[in-house]
């Protein structure tokens, strides 16, 4: 029998013990700003210790969790909110302080409008309530129902036979709402007791806030994180300006692969890029082969230096020399630019179709970054590609059985014909049962959902929402329909989303070859024309390659000849049919380029993980130093190269005690201001000379040159007349009026501004 291992605490709940300390807090403490001052301490610019280092961010990462929950709950008036259809106790609860318990939502339909309805996610502080509350004083009323709850785990509904999300919670305090037993008892499925429960009283959940990327800067600090690689950390404790520098050992060009020296000719040789950027590049890429030390570079691109193309050409050149590199920035906007100008240039030079594409793999929040209207970027979508490669290896009808059919019904097509009329005649009986069963359960949904059809029927009537139903609808089809055309082919499946060490260029072509025989064999086998007692003669004479049917004989020796030459199973472990987190693993351990959010490299934090060599992280003075740790402890991690510019606007911090504690400094301003050496990108493409000359004389000590395309004279654009503007243009805004304003961020995307009138 196997032996099960109950899981931890901090397993179960990653980053428990900073959810515990949020449970712990009162409404009151949640809005008093002074709660933290005195732990608060200022984060100084050189360190001790890895130890000193990492706790020197805790206490203000503390308060900052607590401003952002201000923030929101301020605003809970606003807040996304959705009726619980059931709850029940999880297998985990262990009072009084595991609190597990399980959130059953009705599934939304696709003619809903889900404006201010709470879309689940893994990570988001709840409250659950029994009133919807229209301020923040409602959580303190007498009489009031009110409790945290953590969503640590997330099951959402995925086709027409799920008919709930479900929700795993961690809760503050036991929760006390009463339930009852429903007079149909034979309708349900909670905590395993076999018959629906649900609350006595209407039971709500509001959205707060979603702690996933403070817990994941919490876990880094405090080295929960699987691997914990300090090469990195122990670099920039205290530094000086020689710290930056290129190794002396592989600055030999003995010591250079033949390899690596070619890829610097052809960078060099590229009229495209202006010395800055080659030697930017070249420097970099030359950290692919260095085993003797670790290193940070600063690469410095202010506003219109190429920076992004730089980036791209970097990372292409990193491909070709199959060094494992992770690419991440703060934001998901930052890192789809930099992913989409590195595949634009992988796409140009891919030697066979999209063969290739495999060794890239892009991850995050589909939803967030709205990956489905972006065709260029789905092909290298991690959830994407573990859904066709699922398809292309189902044990049923994935890859090996289709080919094996193939050959089988080309090699003794008499008999496979015959097998499928027999089970064309099961299905059509089978059919008529299912189609008796659907009319049933058409019937019962339709009963079950009157009086809510009614609404919606009266709300289509008078107009208000039908165009917005029909336009959602509409698109959701298009959606599901592009999806199932992309998952057609198995073949393009596979040699798309297969990583280049898995199937070789030679499989491809010949999986090709295979396709273009079967579809030269499909017009000669619609050509033959015969009735049914005919069949037989037409199946028995293509065997004979000197037949009436000679061609179609010829050509179906070939496509079985050449179906045979196919690899049935690839290099890989049985994973796409079992468990889809160890097929995620699988293509993110495979890719040579993986692109994500700083805050989700946390996910690349798994025991057996395939080492990351190097590290790129694009906006790099944007992203606050505690939350670069995530990526910078990645194991097998020697070099990092951060890219920014620390003259422009820091990450944005809540809290005002934070803010002064420098929470907010990334880790490539604070090796500036140690005299880190830093590499200037020091050709601007973007501003026209009278534009770029104050940026440059106020911010960069004219250092920055213009290139020569903003001095043409056709680049020069004036839209006001009089010599005194010149290229500058200020636009009136009539009744226009500045608020300060508290900004929230609803779960469904829309920004609320509550401005002061």
């Amino acid at each position: 029998m196997e032996k099960t291992v109950e899981k931890t605490e901090e397993e179960l709940v990653a980053g428990r013990s900073l959810v515990d300390l949020v449970f712990s807090w009162s409404i009151g403490d949640v809005l008093n700003k002074d709660l933290c001052r005195n732990k608060v301490k200022k984060i100084p610019e050189t360190f001790m210790s890895t130890t000193h280092y990492m706790k020197s961010f805790i206490p203000a990462l503390i308060e900052e969790t607590r401003a952002d929950l201000c923030s929101n709950m301020t605003m809970v008036s606003q807040a996304p909110t959705r009726e619980i259809f059931s709850l029940g106790i999880a297998k985990e609860n262990k009072p009084p302080k595991d609190l597990f318990y399980k959130i059953w939502f009705e599934k939304m339909r696709n003619n809903v409008n889900g404006e201010g309805i709470y879309e689940p996610g893994v990570g988001d502080l709840l409250a659950l309530t029994d009133v919807r509350p229209k301020d923040i004083g409602d959580l303190n009323s007498p009489g009031f129902n009110y409790l945290l709850a953590y969503v640590h785990g997330l099951s959402l509904a995925k086709d027409d036979n799920d008919k709930y999300d479900i929700l795993s919670i961690l809760t503050s305090k036991p929760i006390q709402f009463e339930l009852e037993e429903r007079e149909n008892k034979n309708e349900s499925v909670i905590a395993g007791k076999g018959r629906r429960k649900n609350m006595t009283a209407n039971v709500f959940v509001v959205y707060l806030v979603n702690m996933m990327t403070n817990i994941r800067i919490w876990r880094s600090l405090n080295s929960d994180l699987e691997g914990g690689n300090m090469n990195i950390i122990q670099n920039v404790l205290h530094t000086s300006s020689a710290d930056g520098q290129d190794c002396s050992h592989c600055l030999s060009e003995v010591n250079k692969s033949a390899t690596l020296s070619g890829m610097e000719e052809t960078i060099i040789s590229s009229s495209n890029l202006n010395d800055s950027q080659q030697d930017a590049i070249v420097s970099c890429i030359g950290l692919s082969e260095c085993q003797h030390q670790s290193t940070v570079k600063l690469i410095w691109g202010p506003p219109g230096t190429g920076k992004t193309k730089m980036i791209g050409l970097l990372l292409f050149s990193l491909l070709k020399l199959k060094c494992r590199t992770l690419t991440c920035a703060p934001t998901n906007i930052a890192v789809m630019e930099v992913t989409s100008r590195l595949l634009r240039l992988v796409t140009d030079s891919l030697e066979y179709k999209t063969y290739g594409l495999g060794d890239i793999v892009l991850f995050g929040n589909g939803k967030r970054m709205k990956i489905s209207e972006k065709d260029d970027l789905e092909d290298i979508f991690l959830d994407h590609r573990v859904e066709v490669l699922e398809y292309c290896f189902n044990p049923s009808t994935g890859w090996k059985q289709t080919v094996d059919s193939l050959i089988n019904l080309l090699a003794d097509p008499e008999h496979q014909h015959r097998r499928y009329l027999e089970n064309k005649e099961k299905i059509n009986e089978e059919g008529e049962r299912e189609d008796q069963y659907d009319e049933m359960l058409e019937i019962e949904e339709i009963n079950n959902n009157k009086e809510k059809d009614e609404v919606v029927n009266d709300q289509n009537r008078k107009g208000n929402n039908s165009r917005k139903i029909l336009k959602k609808v509409l698109l959701q089809t298009l959606k599901d329909n592009k999806k199932k055309e992309k998952k057609k082919t198995k073949t393009k499946g596979l040699y798309t989303h297969l990583p280049t060490s898995i199937i070789s260029l030679e499989v491809v072509k010949s999986m090709t070859r295979a396709v273009d025989s079967l579809s030269c064999l499909k017009p000669l086998l619609y050509s033959v024309s015969v009735g049914d007692e005919g069949l037989k003669q037409v199946l028995s004479d293509i065997e004979n390659e000197a037949g009436q049917f000679s061609r179609l004989a010829y050509m179906r020796k070939y496509c079985v000849q050449t179906l045979n030459s196919l690899p049935r199973v690839f290099d890989i472990p049985n994973i796409f049919e079992v468990e889809s987190t160890a097929a995620r693993n699988f293509c993110l351990g495979n890719a040579c380029l993986v692109f994500c959010t700083a805050s989700s490299s946390a996910r690349l934090h798994t025991e057996g993980a395939k080492p990351i060599k190097l590290v790129v992280i694009d906006e790099a003075a944007q992203l606050k130093e505690c939350e670069s740790t995530i990526p910078l402890q990645l194991s097998g991690l020697r070099h990092a190269i951060l890219i920014g510019d620390e003259r422009q606007l820091p990450a944005m911090v809540q809290s005002k005690i934070s803010e002064e504690a420098e929470f907010g400094r990334s880790l490539f301003e604070r090796l500036v201001i140690l005299e880190h050496e830093k590499h200037l990108l020091n050709t601007q493409y973007r501003m026209h000379p009278s534009i770029s000359l104050f940026p440059n004389k106020e911010f960069y000590d004219m250092l920055i040159q213009d290139a020569s395309n903003v001095k043409e004279r056709n680049y020069q654009k004036q839209f006001l007349q009089g010599n005194m503007y010149g290229p500058y243009s200020f636009i009136n805004v009539a009744n226009g009026k500045e608020h300060v304003a508290v900004y929230y961020y609803l779960k469904n995307g829309k920004n609320v501004y509550d401005a002061p009138k």
